[in-house]
């Protein structure tokens, strides 16, 4: 199964205003590893997408060096069936994002060769909806 939470206060979410001009201010910087996925741009990204990035980092890290996840899908988003009609009320939940906003890490590796780590991130990249950047520690 995908990451979602265990349990939540309030089961269904408002959507939120836009937050796509606004800069993420928490999360910006490299905290458990040497080399980072950093996104340049706001997006949800839902759990199955973390989890697909997760893979693909942890396919290529091949038993050595260590991961970080550093996002959480923690907002429901709601769905109603197809095919019906407007009155019905909100949906139910469907799936579970994480609201990313530009400058939020999202990965962190450590433990593997530069060049290495380098491509995991750039793979990882791949399999998400935002533009993203490898950064690494001073």
């Amino acid at each position: 199964m995908f990451l979602q939470p265990k349990k939540q206060k309030h089961r269904k979410q408002q959507k939120g205003r836009s937050k796509k001009r606004m800069k993420e201010t928490r999360g910006l910087s490299l905290s458990f590893g040497t080399v980072g996925l950093q996104a340049t741009e706001a997006a949800w990204i839902t759990g199955q997408q973390i989890e697909a990035a997760r893979k693909s980092i942890a396919h290529a890290l091949k038993k050595g060096g260590k991961s970080w996840i550093r996002i959480f899908p923690d907002k429901p988003i709601t769905k109603l069936p197809p095919e019906v009609t407007l009155g019905g009320g909100k949906g139910n939940i469907d799936h579970y994002v994480a609201p990313v906003r530009p400058g939020r890490v999202l990965f962190e590796i450590d433990g593997i060769p530069k060049a290495a780590a380098h491509e995991a991130l750039r793979i990882a990249g791949h399999k998400l909806p935002v533009k993203t950047k490898i950064i690494e520690k001073n």
